[in-house]
């Protein structure tokens, strides 16, 4: 196949020599009294340059009409320069979601795996230092994907599900958390950490991270299994644990005197956050859908589910608490709403958009030349964890019922 053929060759031609005649003409009868830019910010970025293409002719003197190359070279200069930073930076990352998913599928792996390799190949440590210029941004909206990615977990799940887990959540869960958290603590102790390092070792390798899991289980349809219930219940009972290991962390570079105080304000927070989201689900939520429903508009109805789970999820962030609380908590109201499906269809687009952005963010993170550079410390550290990490789940999830597939 001819990568050109004769007529758009042509074509071309025709289109370079009448931009060239164009230039010159524009050229030739340019006078600032009857310019036609309407934004005169759009013409000085144009034509604007250090040596002036274009000199207004005085007394006689014949204006001098620049090359179409000169005038295309300006113009595009002022092109690049306008879309740097945060308009280059959506676009690359639009683009690459879009591309990563269909090719994830035609090699049989997991879009997770696309997102990271990508954020790894456009962040910081990547190519030419980083395509992204910033990063930041970029994690406010990943935040705002795994919160969209929470709420619509919570619409599977209604309180009388929640209730049935109550063994996976407070029994196997909390269980899974307490001994691994104890085990990080004991190995920091004997490698001479000091008291604070142990605690903040162990609370944070005990948890992992709900969207990984919650993906993956979505992914592969394992969400409803009984090992993906279990699942659900481990790492609700992990972010539930959280609040604690927050309010702890800044109390252990002082005397510990406040720590009582600290856990009573959050107790108080966490109260508060319940009763809020209660109240609403009583007494708003219900009666805004359906007033919202009935005026037959779309828009108005994104709306209010925007409002919402970011309001929900504003809320339990001011009390102190994790953000993806109240996004989880409100589309576990909303699960027993007669407008459930609507919700689900109108979120979907572009709650998966926002999470692939936060895995593009994880990515960021990942500094290869680190790894490669300590490699051998990297994979052991990384392995100890997992092997640590297997056998605990492994033995309480047999405790808790599951067959050693299941638990696996």
């Amino acid at each position: 196949m001819k990568l050109f053929s004769l007529p758009a060759l042509v074509t071309g031609a025709t289109v370079i020599a009448s931009l060239s005649q164009i230039g010159s003409c524009v050229a030739t009868s340019f006078h600032p009294k009857t310019a036609v830019f309407s934004n005169p910010q759009t013409f000085k970025r144009a034509h604007h340059v250090q040596n002036s293409v274009l000199d207004i002719p005085r007394g006689g003197e014949v204006a001098t009409a620049p090359s179409s190359s000169g005038m295309v070279s300006t113009l595009l200069t002022s092109l690049c320069d306008f879309m740097s930073g945060a308009k280059s930076d959506t676009i690359v990352l639009l683009s690459t979601t879009a591309l990563v998913a269909p090719i994830c599928k035609q090699l049989g792996v997991s879009n997770i795996l696309g997102f990271l390799a990508a954020g790894m190949a456009l962040g910081p440590n990547g190519i030419k230092g980083g395509l992204i210029s910033d990063v930041h941004r970029t994690e406010l909206l990943a935040d705002l994907g795994i919160v969209f990615f929470l709420f619509e977990m919570g619409l599977h799940i209604n309180f009388d599900t929640l209730m049935s887990m109550k063994n996976d959540v407070f029994g196997l869960g909390l269980a899974q958390v307490l001994l691994t958290s104890s085990a990080v603590a004991g190995i920091a102790s004997l490698c001479g950490m000091s008291t604070a390092a142990m605690i903040v070792l162990g609370g944070g390798i005990a948890l992992s991270s709900s969207a990984f899991v919650l993906q993956l289980l979505k992914d592969k349809k394992q969400l409803d299994t009984r090992h993906g219930k279990s699942s659900l219940g481990v790492l609700i009972m992990q972010d539930l644990a959280v609040v604690p290991l927050l309010v702890v962390t800044p109390l252990l570079a002082g005397d510990g005197d406040g720590l009582g105080k600290a856990f009573a304000s959050a107790g108080v927070a966490f109260l508060m956050a319940i009763s809020a989201l209660g109240v609403c689900a009583k007494f708003i939520f219900d009666p805004l859908f359906d007033a919202v429903v009935s005026a037959h508009n779309q828009e108005a109805f994104v709306g209010l589910i925007l409002a919402t789970v970011l309001g929900m999820s504003f809320l339990t962030e001011g009390l102190g608490l994790s953000n993806t609380l109240g996004s989880f908590v409100s589309g576990m109201i909303l699960a027993a709403s007669k407008h459930k499906e609507k919700i689900e269809g109108e979120i979907s687009p572009f709650r998966g958009v926002l999470v692939g952005l936060f895995f593009f963010s994880v990515g960021f993170e990942i500094d290869l030349g680190l790894i490669t550079s300590k490699f051998g410390l990297v994979a052991s550290i990384v392995l100890g964890i997992m092997a640590l990490k297997a056998s605990i789940i492994t033995g309480l999830c047999q405790l808790f019922g599951l067959t050693l597939a299941e638990s696996q």
